[in-house]
């Protein structure tokens, strides 16, 4: 069974190209959420945004006096395609497992602010930009989450408790500021 898909082999070489350069590349290809099949030598899923992303990429490396190869290739074997998309999703797995070791830091905090008597707006405000971060997050790692990791879930639905716990907590300072009944 043949997946029919498309994928961008990518090369890139920054060695006479200005230091910050290597750099940029490995952050972007890392928000990409490239599979590096050696060094300096990664594959991705040719979706469009990536597409777009690794032509900008190439461009600016070429611009900066660095060389960029980005080959467009098919698996001729379906059982190789389908060990890299567990290899890319494995990964994402592992990403979404670290949201999901943080995330009890900001439970715990807001049991421990609550167990203090310390609901406050300005630990609403804390909470929530903690909260903001781990949205973020989570959108960032489900935005290289090409192939529909497992760990989406639990991570997403972590989150979303997290959320409904700082309402709680903030109906509980809203309540301590006399402000509801």
């Amino acid at each position: 069974m043949t997946l029919e898909r498309t994928w961008l082999l990518i090369s890139v070489s920054t060695a006479g190209a200005p230091d910050s350069l290597r750099v940029q590349v490995w952050r972007k290809l890392r928000s990409l959420g490239a599979l590096y099949l050696q060094q300096s030598v990664c594959l991705l899923p040719a979706e469009p945004p990536v597409l777009r992303d690794i032509r900008r990429l190439a461009d600016r490396v070429r611009h900066q006096g660095g060389t960029a190869r980005v080959l467009s290739m098919a698996f001729t074997d379906p059982a190789e395609e389908h060990s890299v998309i567990a290899e890319l999703n494995a990964a994402r797995d592992a990403e979404y497992a670290e949201v999901l070791e943080r995330l009890p830091e900001l439970r715990n905090e807001l049991a421990a602010e609550r167990a203090r008597g310390n609901a406050t707006y300005a630990e609403v405000e804390e909470s929530e930009a903690d909260l903001e971060r781990f949205r973020s997050w989570l959108a960032k790692i489900a935005a290289r989450d090409y192939f529909g990791a497992v760990g989406e879930e639990a991570a997403r639905e972590a989150v979303e408790q997290a959320a409904a716990e700082l309402a709680a907590f903030e109906e509980a300072a809203l309540r301590a500021d006399g402000k509801r009944p």
